[in-house]
């Protein structure tokens, strides 16, 4: 049964329609996040040690004193996406009660698997269960370098990578697909909410929101950038491609492959988005298989096995423990690590939420929890046990040099060149880093393309196909911003602005929550009271049609109701 409205919605404009440049945009959210993103572009570039100072000073009280809560909401996401997708809602659908999905199964999920966290699986794969057994940045949570550590070292990976992450992107994309899809508004985060706020959706309130979005996606894109063409520049410095490359050569990567996901963005979903998803999955799911096979295959499915078990034992005390008695090595951790990744997810929440719900179309919400929480975590798993677990098996039983020391013998890991180091030891290992190079441009496109086509849509009003040169615009500042924060400090502005910028949407997303449990809530009482109806009509049938074939009642009674006459006394059936 479709939700209705009391109000039509506000229909997006038309694409295809022939209008002046400034039509196409809403410009109470197109101007000022262009305007607080520009800003600090330029004072990125212009004064970047200020702002290095500044991001840091602000990073250190955000994550001190959040760092709790970021832990507390999403866990709460976890729950909240498991109960919506167990309980009798699942059965609601995303559109239309007989549609069926836009998408197929493989596609679908290549789409939103790759616009998920694709270029941040090739990023960390290798690299983090390596940082967390060598203590990056200290020990706050007790990980050793032996083999119980380096089985926690995975354990805690699977924590950053598996349901929380995906269930921020449930509890988006759910609030989203159904505002779009079943009560037919425009491709905007604010009508998520407008069961909560009501008419103030269409006012500063629901400006406040989409601008706090279109902000957020524009930093968490940029921050997946970032970390890409740092690990392209190691990529190509190991193979000797380029030397020691700086911040001219990382401008130059971004500025490139910035321009290839232009080229992909306008050409749409059904074209550019679509088929450079399914070339992304299939390479990277060949290099995972050829790791698999040339690497310690036996040790890989074992310990797969064992960290699952591992990971489902210890997921309630990991996924509340805020490292409380570490002190300040505790939030030093949390910021580097779990803090920084809740961020980060919730920062890419609005993007990656309203790709996904724009491509869900048609599916139950059984489905979307499903395909969006579990799948993606189980093939998350696989993936890190077969770079990490490779990675870590070389450390504990190999030829090691992973892990080196630095002048004060402290650990040390080469985050960006950690990957390549491990391809090169295998057969084929120089083809290996070639094929791992053009994998990351590939998930740097599809991220950046996707991330320009929802901060597109969300300025222009909610039009699911907004003009090019409207995407070009965006896809232009998502570089610049990525080149900003590079400058102003490298890996560490990238995860403290991820952390920051989460902050204000952490509050639109339990806005969410409760939006959705009132939807909900609505539509299956408003389905029980049709279906006691239909149920009333159908017993009242039934009764009539028995009392005529026992000849108890007229079917052409004297007033054509069906009523009968018992001692004197009008009966009704």
């Amino acid at each position: 049964m479709t939700a209705t409205s009391d109000t039509e919605a506000v229909k997006p404009p038309s694409a295809a329609s022939r209008r002046p440049w400034y039509s196409t945009i809403a410009p109470r959210v197109f101007f000022p996040a262009a305007v607080i993103i520009l800003v600090f572009v330029a004072a990125a570039v212009i004064a970047p040690d200020a702002m290095s100072n500044v991001i840091g000073t602000i990073q250190e009280q955000v994550v001190s004193s959040f760092s709790w809560y970021y832990m507390l909401i999403v866990s709460g996401f976890v729950l909240f996406s498991l109960w919506i997708g167990l309980s009798h809602y699942g059965d609601i659908k995303l559109g239309p009660d007989e549609e069926e999905p836009e998408f197929g199964l493989k596609v679908w999920f290549s789409m939103l698997f790759a616009a998920g966290m694709g270029i941040g699986l090739v990023f960390w794969g290798v690299a983090e269960p390596l940082n967390h057994y060598a203590g990056i940045p200290n020990r706050a949570t007790g990980i050793t370098q032996d083999e119980s550590g380096a089985q926690d070292a995975l354990v805690q990976t699977f924590l950053h990578w598996g349901l929380h992450p995906w269930a921020i992107y449930v509890v988006v994309g759910v609030a989203i697909a159904y505002a779009v899809h079943r009560k037919k508004r425009p491709v905007s985060i604010r009508y998520a909410l407008e069961s909560l706020i009501g008419k103030r959706v269409n006012g500063w309130l629901g400006d406040a929101i989409d601008i706090a979005a279109v902000v957020g996606t524009l930093f968490g894109v940029a921050t997946s950038l970032g970390l890409g063409v740092l690990q392209i520049g190691a990529g190509l410095d190991f193979l000797d491609i380029v030397s020691d490359p700086g911040n001219l050569t990382y401008v130059v990567l971004i500025g490139v492959i910035s321009l290839l996901a232009i080229i992909s963005v306008v050409t749409g979903v059904k074209r550019g988005i679509k088929w450079l998803s399914n070339i992304n999955m299939g390479l990277a799911g060949l290099m995972m298989l050829i790791v698999l096979a040339f690497g310690p295959t036996l040790f890989i499915f074992k310990d797969l096995v064992q960290s699952i078990g591992a990971y489902l034992q210890n997921l309630v005390a990991m996924s509340f423990n805020t490292t409380a008695y570490e002190g300040e090595d505790g939030n030093a951790w949390q910021g580097f690590w779990t803090a920084f990744y809740w961020g980060w997810w919730i920062s890419w929440a609005p993007f990656v939420g309203v790709f996904i719900a724009r491509i869900s179309r048609g599916r139950t919400v059984r489905e979307f929890v499903a395909g969006v929480l579990l799948v993606p975590t189980a093939v998350t798993m696989l993936w890190f046990t077969v770079f990490g677990g490779t990675a870590l098996y070389r450390e504990l039983f190999g030829e090691g040099g992973l892990v080196g020391t630095d002048a004060d013998g402290n650990p040390t890991v080469d985050t960006e060149a950690s990957l390549f180091a491990v391809l090169e030891a295998l057969p084929g290992g120089a083809v290996l880093c070639v094929g791992a190079v053009i994998l990351i441009v590939l998930f740097f496109v599809t991220s950046s393309d996707s991330g320009s086509l929802v901060v597109t849509m969300l300025s222009s009003g909610g039009d699911p196909e907004p003009p090019k040169w409207h995407r070009v615009f965006w896809g232009v500042l998502e570089g610049a911003v990525a080149v900003a924060l590079l400058f102003a400090g490298g890996l560490s502005a990238l995860q403290t602005v991820a952390i920051l910028i989460a902050l204000p949407f952490s509050v639109v997303m339990l806005g969410m929550c409760a939006s959705i449990i009132r939807d909900f809530r609505a539509e299956r009482a408003a389905m029980l009271r049709a279906q006691r109806k239909l149920q009333r009509e159908q017993l009242t049938e039934h009764v009539t049609n028995s009392l005529i074939d026992e000849g108890l009642v007229d079917p052409n009674g004297a007033n054509g109701s069906g009523d009968v006459e018992r001692g004197g006394a009008t009966v009704s059936p």
